[in-house]
């Protein structure tokens, strides 16, 4: 319990220390120009993820224990792989992902890992009614926790959290992945619909408005300093 106090100041002495959350700012914006997110993988699959979020995304699972974990947005499966060893290791629960356009090399891959025995793919648009439908059928007298990591654009999360928000179970959490588009300067990003204006940010935003079953657990976003969901992590109250 001393070393749980400790370092708890830590952190929030941490989280206010003006020189570091600069250089973290630096730091983020310089690794981006190499891609550094891409550089991972878990259990043998590219997970596009910062190793930070990587670890948080344990602790919550480690700690809630959900029966089923939804994620939007597939790419090579390593986030689908990560999230199932992680219930396996706890001896439970699903993980179902829906994106698109799942590439056939790595829907093969993710049906040949050992690990498929708990992840269900859907391909489609994860706004679809019928995506949608499937999914609440499963989802149905379940702890559900839920990953939002597709369609970066306002208009496409503010959806996706319209329809997958009602399924988290209270305590669980609702997480949504690059928020950092926001934060990042003035035509940073290229070549893609999402900006500064419209991205998975400026959703949560609206979102947040109109609901009150989530509040954005800061604490995660203290202790990471670097993380690609600032005011991303949402737990179901």
């Amino acid at each position: 319990m001393k070393f749980q106090k400790q370092n708890k100041e830590k952190i929030q002495h941490m989280s206010k220390d003006k020189i570091l959350k600069r250089l973290t700012k630096e730091w983020f914006l310089q690794s981006y120009q190499y891609e550094y997110s891409y550089h991972f993988s878990w259990l043998g699959r590219p997970i596009i993820q910062y190793p930070q979020d990587m670890i948080a995304m344990q602790e919550i699972i480690w700690k809630t224990k959900p029966d089923l974990i939804i994620e939007t947005g597939i790419a090579h499966g390593g986030s689908l792989i990560f999230s199932a060893s992680i219930l396996e290791l706890i001896g439970k629960g699903e993980v179902i992902g829906v994106d698109v356009d799942i590439r056939q090399h790595n829907k093969k891959e993710i049906e040949n890992h050992s690990l498929y025995k708990r992840i269900t793919m859907f391909e489609g648009s994860s706004v679809d009614k019928k995506i949608r439908d499937k999914i609440y059928q499963i989802a149905k007298n379940k702890k559900v926790m839920v990953i939002l990591d597709s369609n970066h654009t306002e208009k496409h999360v503010l959806k996706e959290l319209e329809i997958y928000s009602p399924l988290v179970s209270k305590g669980c959490y609702l997480v949504v992945f690059d928020t950092i588009i926001e934060d990042l300067p003035d035509k940073f990003v290229k070549n893609r619909d999402w900006n500064k204006n419209s991205n998975p940010k400026s959703a949560i935003k609206k979102f947040l408005k109109n609901n009150n079953r989530f509040k954005i657990d800061e604490k995660i976003e203290k202790k990471l300093l670097i993380t690609a969901a600032s005011g991303g992590y949402l737990k179901c109250i």
